[in-house]
């Protein structure tokens, strides 16, 4: 299932714990997590602070991607930590916090794609853009990324709740997405969903890239820059929405290096933590935090606290100053 938790937690059933050498491992993952959600929040105070970027359907589907990422880093993370200490909780919370753990990771894939949908849009159809993308459209979409996002996660947690006693939810555990896979069948059903998933998603990728890139040979020297910028940006959310999915499929990894190694197992665990979690959403940021001159003129400005509007207001006084201290000999010559 979602490898999320998985990644820097053992298995409750087996009964093994992280060992001591990796504290350093858990020190360097909160550093990474403290300067992605710095940056995040940045990136969302940018958005929330301009009204055109909270008109334009592409900005608004990037802030949930930055609220969405940070919301699931933020719990994972304190998932990570509580089954780093063997750290007791009981069952109700458990299943709560990885049904929405689960919901948040399902949910920016289908986020990406959205994007990548908008790009497809406004380049291939410019005239229809205004009209696709309006308030409407842009609320029905939101509502049908959150409601897929949810269907699996729901599923899971219906179904570990029927086949489970009622003393099972009072008890207390060292919360992993693992232990609501009680029979195989379940985890069966979520391969299933998962591989469904990643067709379904790499088609539309596959579809759009195509087309863009038919645009982009077919538009004249004045759009042509324009074009290819959407076109590169389709495929860093590619390469971005790779990293997500192949996340869904590292847990099958980890189930058979476990059977192998235990400690190549946490080494592998730890691995894909950092290369298909952390690093695809720290894309996200890239591709339109850096790589869009728009948002990245008021982000800057944001990130460095306004200091350069002081400094560059200082050097036109200075300016200013500099002149009348130069004229005034010149106006007492001719008094």
């Amino acid at each position: 299932m979602q490898s999320i938790i998985n990644n820097s937690n053992v298995s409750i059933n087996s009964g093994f714990y992280f060992s001591r050498p990796l504290n350093e491992k858990i020190l360097l993952v909160q550093v990474l997590v403290g300067i992605f959600l710095y940056v995040n929040f940045i990136m969302i105070f940018t958005f929330l602070k301009k009204e055109v970027f909270r008109e334009d359907t592409r900005y608004i589907l990037f802030a949930q991607t930055l609220f969405n990422d940070s919301l699931l880093m933020l719990l994972t993370d304190l998932a990570v930590v509580w089954s780093y200490y063997s750290y007791l909780i009981p069952m109700i919370p458990c299943c709560i916090l990885c049904t929405l753990m689960n919901w948040l990771n399902d949910c920016t894939p289908l986020t990406l794609v959205a994007m990548c949908l908008e790009r497809y849009v406004a380049i291939c159809m410019p005239l229809r853009h205004a009209d696709i993308s309006n308030s409407r459209n842009r609320k029905i979409g939101l509502l049908i990324i959150w409601t897929i996002s949810s269907l699996m996660p729901l599923l899971t947690l219906i179904g570990f709740i029927a086949v489970n006693p009622s003393s099972t939810m009072q008890s207390s555990v060292v919360c992993s997405i693992e232990i609501m896979l009680t029979f195989t069948w379940q985890s069966q059903l979520r391969a299933v969903h998962l591989q469904l998933y990643f067709i379904c998603m790499f088609v539309i990728i596959v579809f759009t890239y195509i087309k863009i890139m038919m645009a982009a040979r077919a538009a004249s020297s004045d759009n042509k820059k324009s074009t290819y910028k959407s076109l590169r940006t389709v495929l860093l959310h590619a390469c971005q929405l790779f990293l997500c999915l192949v996340q869904f499929l590292t847990q099958y990894i980890e189930m058979v290096v476990m059977q192998i190694d235990f400690m190549l197992f946490i080494n592998v665990r730890y691995s894909n933590f950092i290369v298909f979690v952390i690093a695809p959403r720290c894309l996200s940021p890239l591709i339109y935090g850096i790589r869009d001159e728009k948002f990245f003129l008021v982000l800057k400005d944001h990130a460095l606290f306004g200091l350069p509007k002081i400094i560059s207001g200082a050097f036109h006084v200075n300016q200013h100053g500099l002149k009348c201290v130069k004229t005034r000999p010149l106006q007492m010559l001719h008094t």
